[in-house]
């Protein structure tokens, strides 16, 4: 397969002891390219260091998470544009709106997200998004900028039917990760996914989060990472009634047309 993973964490501490391997398993269990999220100033700023160092088979979002919205000022925003600017760098974001968790309070969270919008716009970059109960807010800012960006994912989306038909309403892709694969809380979602349009499908490990529950055997240590991602594509092919190889080739275009991804480099 040539599967592309477009949301893993791989700055995550982690991962920093053994990211070599956790690359070579990845490519051995197809997975020809990844995303690695930015998720804050200094997390970006370890994305793209990473990219750099694996061309070709690694590429970085830059952005700030809800979370760290508190983070964001004019500093802040001075370094992701300059850091938007290099060519590994695909997406804005991870950006947008967590009333979930609510690490940062909501007026922060509503001007960071409404800054990197405008910042997207102005770069005419595709958008990487996230969303946690929130749906209100977040959709009326995303429909004030979506006909000025060339793209936006819904990364991890986990959400209900009338929210996932408002994405699709606005011509944005979705994420699909191993929440897919948890016969404890992802029953919905094994509904909702025959409902996305395949040209508008995405798949992602989130890594190191959200492993999946399918993948045997289970590792002690609990770290998903992108060698995984082929048991997400097993899911969506049962649960689409589609075949597997379908599900890679199509989600495969689709990063590569949402990012502007190139071949992937040959790896040793």
């Amino acid at each position: 397969m040539d599967l592309i993973d477009i949301g893993a964490n791989l700055t995550h501490e982690s991962f920093r002891h053994d990211i070599d391997a956790v690359l070579a398993r990845a490519h051995a269990a197809g997975v020809a390219q990844m995303l690695v999220t930015g998720a804050s100033r200094a997390g970006s700023e370890q994305a793209l260091a990473l990219a750099h160092a694996h061309p070709g088979v690694l590429y970085a979002t830059a952005g700030v998470h809800p979370h760290h919205a508190i983070d964001y000022d004019a500093d802040t925003e001075a370094a992701l544009r300059a850091l938007l600017r290099d060519p590994a760098v695909r997406a804005v974001g991870e950006t947008g709106l967590d009333y979930y968790r609510n690490y940062a309070p909501r007026a922060a969270q509503l001007r960071a997200f409404e800054q990197q919008l405008a910042l997207a716009a102005e770069l005419g970059m595709p958008l990487f998004l996230h969303q946690r109960e929130a749906h209100s807010d977040f959709i009326a800012l995303l429909k004030s900028a979506r006909d000025q960006v060339p793209a936006a994912v819904v990364h991890c989306f986990t959400d209900t039917r009338a929210a996932l038909h408002d994405y699709l309403d606005l011509d944005c892709h979705i994420g699909i990760t191993g929440w897919l694969c948890d016969e404890r809380r992802g029953t919905p979602l094994r509904e909702l996914v025959r409902e996305i349009p395949g040209e508008r499908l995405l798949i992602e490990t989130d890594a190191p989060y959200l492993l999946p529950r399918s993948a045997r055997p289970q590792p002690s240590h609990r770290r998903n990472e992108p060698m995984y991602l082929a048991h997400i594509v097993t899911e969506l092919a049962r649960d689409r009634g589609e075949d597997v190889a379908r599900i890679a080739r199509q989600t495969g275009a689709n990063a590569r047309a949402v990012f502007g991804l190139g071949a992937p480099a040959a790896q040793g």
